[in-house]
C-alpha cells in the first residue's frame, strides 16, 4: 500500500538519505524512456486555448523528442550547443527540452514576456545557434538576429508559415525516431536559466545532466507527494525555472502525469478553479499570489473532487492565506523554498509538524544553516544569511555556477558555502523563519525583477536624472516595482499639476515597457528631488524600503 507521507519518520529519513550521481547519466533515456516503457501511460494531458483537451503519452513524447533531437542534430548542433526556447505552454516546449537532453544541448528557456532587447541580451550573453518560437514572437527575434553573431538557425512552432521560415513540424517530420543513449558524463551542462541580479544585468544559471533532475526526485517525492497515479498541475510560464522543478523534472521522476492549459494573458481566477474542478487534477502547485487571486472567489461553490494535495513557492505562503485556503477546500498548502541556482531545499513536507510562518525544515540531501558574512554558523535565533554546505560533499541539485561571471561565483561560493543571499533564522527545532532578501532583488507575483534592470530602462528616457527602484509591499502581489525618479534639470516636481504629474508617471511606465519586459515595469512612481546615498555616492535602497514598509502596514 502506498504510503500517505512518503517522507515518513522525516529525522530518520532526512539521516539515512542518500543520491548519489552515476559517472553517466541521461535523464531523458534513464528516467523518461523508462516510464515510456508502458505504451499507454499517460505523460501530459493538455489543453488548448479553445477549452479542447489532448492526451499524450510517455511513448509519444519519448519518440516525437527522439525526432526532435535528430532535427537538431541535422542542422548541425553539436553536444553542449547553447539552444533558446522561447514558447507559450505549447506541447512542444516539453518536447524540445527532453530532445536537447537527448542531443546533449544545452536549453535556455525564456519567457514570452521578454522584449526584443532581453532577448538580443540573453542571445549574446549565451552565445545561442538556435532559436525555437511561435509565429506570435518571430518578429522579436527577425529584428535583432543580425545583431547576435552567434546565432543560426530560428525555428518556428507554428502552422500557416511564410515561406522561406524554418517550421518545427516539417524539420522533425522526416526525422529517425532512432537515437541511442550518447551515455554523456553527468556533469555535462543541461540548462541554463537567468535571473535577476541586483548591480547588473541577469546572470545565466547553469545545471547539470544529473545533479538537476536527481535533485528533483527530493522535490517529486517527498514535497509535491507525487505518485504514478497523479495528475499534476503546475501554474508556471514556461520560462521560469519552476516550470522544470513542478511541471517536468519532479513529477515526471516519479511517474505522474502533468496537467497542462495553454492559457494566456490576464490572470482569471475563476477559470483556473473551473479547471480543478472538471479535470481530474489531484496534485496542485500555485504561487502565493495566485493563491491569494484564488481566495477572494466563492471557494466553496467549487467541488474539487480529486484534488489531494496542495504546494506554493516563489515567495512566503502567509499563516492566515494557508488558513482561508483550508478552511474552503479542505487543503493545506505546504511551502516550499528555493532558488532558480538550487532544487527544493527547504520545505513544509506532509506529515512533519507545521509551524504557522515557518519555511519549514532542510530537505533531504541538504546541509543548510544560517551564517553571518563570514561563514561562521549563527546561534538559534539569530538572523543571518541561508547557506547551503558545499564541502566535503557538494549536494545535488545545486547549480553548477553562472556562465562567464568569475565574480558572481566568487562572490556565492566561498569557503565551505553556497550563500543564498536570502535572511532568515532557524529555531531549536531545525526549523527555519524567512526574514527577506539579503540584496535589492524585488519579489512580486514570483517574478524575480533585479531594479538594475528597472532603473536602467528608466534612465533612458530624456525626463529622467537619476532614479531607485525597490519593491514595495502589496497584498496581492506581495511586492510591487516602485520607482523613486529625480527629474531632469528643468523640470521640477512640485510645480508639475497633478494632470502633468500623472501624465509623465504614465510615459515612464510605458517606456518600461516599451525596452523591458512588461511584468518589470514600476506600478507605482514618486518624484523626489534627491535620493539617500552613501558616503560614497551608493543608493541606500534599504532606507526607500524601510519608508514604504511604515507608510504602507497591512
Amino acid at each position: 500500500m502506498y504510503q500517505k507521507y512518503l517522507i515518513g519518520d522525516y529525522e530518520n529519513t532526512y539521516k539515512n538519505f542518500q543520491l548519489e550521481a552515476p559517472k553517466r547519466f541521461n535523464w531523458a533515456y534513464e528516467v523518461f524512456d523508462e516510464w515510456a516503457k508502458d505504451p499507454s501511460k499517460l505523460a501530459m494531458l493538455w489543453v488548448n486555448r479553445e477549452g479542447k483537451s489532448r492526451n499524450i503519452t510517455f511513448k509519444e513524447m519519448s519518440l516525437r523528442s527522439k525526432k526532435a533531437a535528430n532535427m537538431f542534430i541535422g542542422l548541425g548542433a553539436k553536444p553542449q550547443d547553447h539552444i533558446f526556447v522561447m514558447l507559450p505552454r505549447l506541447v512542444e516546449w516539453w518536447e524540445i527540452i527532453i530532445a536537447s537532453i537527448r542531443a546533449q544541448l544545452v536549453s535556455i528557456p525564456g519567457t514570452v514576456l521578454l522584449t526584443t532587447k532581453d532577448i538580443e541580451y540573453r542571445i549574446n550573453m549565451s552565445g545561442a545557434k538556435i532559436i525555437i518560437t511561435d509565429k506570435e514572437n518571430y518578429d522579436k527575434f527577425e529584428s535583432i538576429k543580425h545583431k547576435c553573431a552567434s546565432l543560426e538557425h530560428i525555428i518556428v512552432v507554428d502552422e500557416n508559415l511564410e515561406k522561406g521560415i524554418l517550421n518545427y513540424e516539417d524539420l522533425i517530420k522526416n526525422s529517425s525516431h532512432i537515437l541511442p543513449n550518447p551515455q554523456n558524463l553527468s556533469s555535462d551542462l543541461l540548462m541554463g536559466y537567468f535571473t535577476s541580479g541586483t548591480t547588473g544585468y541577469p546572470k545565466m544559471v547553469l545545471n547539470t545532466h544529473a545533479s538537476y533532475p536527481l535533485g528533483h526526485i527530493v522535490t517529486g517525492k517527498y514535497w509535491l507527494d507525487n505518485r504514478p497515479t497523479d495528475l499534476h498541475w503546475t501554474l508556471s510560464d514556461t520560462g521560469w525555472a519552476q516550470a522544470a522543478w513542478t511541471c517536468f523534472f519532479a513529477p515526471w521522476n516519479m511517474g505522474a502525469a502533468i496537467f497542462i492549459w495553454d492559457q494566456r494573458g490576464k490572470f482569471d481566477s475563476e477559470a483556473h478553479l473551473k479547471m480543478l474542478e472538471e479535470y481530474p487534477i489531484s496534485t496542485f502547485f500555485a504561487p502565493p499570489t495566485a493563491y491569494r487571486m484564488l481566495v477572494q472567489e466563492k471557494l466553496p461553490d467549487f467541488k474539487f473532487k480529486n484534488l489531494r494535495h496542495c504546494v506554493g513557492a516563489g515567495e512566503a505562503v502567509n499563516p492566515d492565506l494557508n488558513s482561508t485556503w483550508k478552511e474552503n477546500t479542505g487543503f493545506h498548502i505546504w511551502e516550499g523554498y528555493g532558488q532558480t541556482e538550487t532544487t527544493l531545499c527547504i520545505a513544509t513536507f506532509p506529515g512533519v509538524k507545521y509551524k504557522p510562518g515557518s519555511m519549514g525544515v532542510v530537505a533531504p540531501g541538504f546541509e543548510i544553516n544560517i551564517v553571518d558574512d563570514n561563514g561562521k554558523i549563527l546561534k538559534q535565533g539569530e538572523e543571518g544569511e541561508i547557506a547551503i554546505k558545499i564541502k566535503p560533499n557538494r549536494p545535488l541539485g545545486l547549480f553548477k555556477g553562472y556562465w562567464d561571471n568569475p565574480e558572481a561565483n566568487e562572490n556565492s561560493f566561498r569557503n565551505e558555502w553556497y550563500f543564498t543571499g536570502d535572511k532568515a533564522s532557524q529555531d531549536n527545532e531545525g526549523y527555519f523563519w524567512f526574514v527577506g532578501r539579503g540584496d535589492d532583488v524585488i519579489n512580486s507575483s514570483s517574478y524575480r525583477i533585479g531594479p538594475f534592470e528597472v532603473e536602467s530602462a528608466l534612465g533612458e528616457h530624456t525626463s529622467v536624472a537619476e532614479t531607485a527602484v525597490i519593491g514595495s509591499p502589496d497584498p496581492v502581489r506581495g511586492e510591487i516595482v516602485k520607482a523613486f525618479v529625480v527629474l531632469s534639470p528643468g523640470i521640477h516636481p512640485f510645480e508639475l499639476t497633478k494632470e502633468e504629474s500623472d501624465s509623465l508617471k504614465k510615459e515612464l511606465q510605458l517606456h518600461v515597457k516599451t525596452v523591458t519586459a512588461p511584468y518589470k515595469y514600476p506600478r507605482e512612481i514618486e518624484f523626489v528631488t534627491e535620493l539617500p546615498k552613501t558616503i560614497s555616492g551608493k543608493i541606500r535602497r534599504n532606507l526607500l524600503r524601510e519608508k514604504e514598509i511604515k507608510k504602507k502596514s497591512f
